[in-house]
């Protein structure tokens, strides 16, 4: 990725990468939420069910990703495949006060 990428949207996806459920549940703030496709998913109990059923639970990958709106929020856009959903989709990162206060997933 060319475009500068936040601390906290970086560790995410890290986390993804390496399929660590606790690292990527730790990448949100207290309060934060994952909204999938307009399912909202808040909080860590919350997000770490989702994650477990959706996203790091299906062994997700992220190919050919790329900056394709910056700033904050920034969204990115990627390949997913893994056990579960596969296909092109856009993740938006909302950043504050240096934790994920968000994460919207769309097509």
């Amino acid at each position: 990725m060319s475009q500068e990428i936040p601390a906290a949207v970086q560790r995410a996806l890290d986390a993804i990468d390496a399929l660590d459920t606790d690292a990527f549940v730790a990448a949100f703030g207290p309060d934060g939420y994952v909204n999938d496709w307009g399912r909202e998913f808040r909080g860590p109990d919350q997000i770490r069910s989702w994650s477990d059923n959706e996203l790091i639970g299906k062994q997700a990958t992220f190919t050919n990703t790329e900056v394709s709106a910056p700033g904050n929020p920034l969204t990115i856009r990627t390949q997913v495949g893994g056990n579960g959903f596969n296909g092109p989709s856009h993740f938006t990162f909302d950043v504050q006060n240096d934790t994920l206060a968000s994460m919207t997933i769309t097509a």
